[in-house]
């Protein structure tokens, strides 16, 4: 008789689960169009970007940076090598945004954020550099190069960011980036 019971029971939630209506989920194309536009966002807020070229690559949540080659990129024509500089600068650009848009995903997602508004320049502040150490592994070449980060720790106040950065191989890294980074203080619109 208990087995019964629990088989009527369970039976019950199972009707009720099939009777109860789901809201319909958005679009893909949508989805996808929104992601895009808080993202291009995000990343036309900082000129520097675009006077480096650098670029990001959005698949779901995961980002990957290209920093398409220049020749204004050379550091030391003889040799050809990026210039370490703009090594720096791409691992720390990389680093800033992948922070940020993880930040902004989980608000995004949530609803919390006003998407016009960031079209119209209206973004999140953004976290400013704590330190940054860079390890240069070898010559950056005269040619595109990637970079991905990986949000370590982030909380309120305090981020910690890794980066590396590669050319042909991604097993082979031609600079390696750690950042911390102070949180922006987050107001709650009045």
């Amino acid at each position: 008789p208990r087995r019964h019971g629990h088989w009527r029971l369970h039976a019950g939630r199972r009707e009720r689960a099939v009777q109860m209506t789901r809201a319909q989920p958005e679009p893909v194309q949508v989805v996808k169009s929104r992601r895009d536009a808080a993202l291009a966002a995000l990343v036309g807020g900082v000129p520097y970007i675009q006077f480096l070229g650098i670029q990001f690559d959005r698949r779901g949540d995961e980002l990957t940076a290209l920093l398409p080659f220049d020749q204004k990129l050379i550091g030391n024509p003889m040799i050809p090598a990026l210039h370490g500089g703009v090594t720096a600068a791409f691992l720390e650009v990389t680093a800033i945004i992948e922070l940020s848009w993880s930040s902004l995903w989980e608000d995004m997602e949530a609803g919390r954020i006003d998407l016009s508004a960031l079209s119209t320049g209206h973004l999140p502040p953004l976290p400013k550099t704590i330190d940054f150490t860079v390890d240069y592994l070898r010559s950056g070449l005269p040619r595109d190069a990637y970079a991905r980060a990986r949000v370590t720790r982030s909380g309120r106040r305090y981020a910690s960011v890794q980066v590396e950065a590669w050319q042909d191989n991604r097993a082979r890294p031609f600079a390696l980036g750690s950042v911390h980074c102070l949180m922006p203080e987050i107001t709650p619109p009045a």
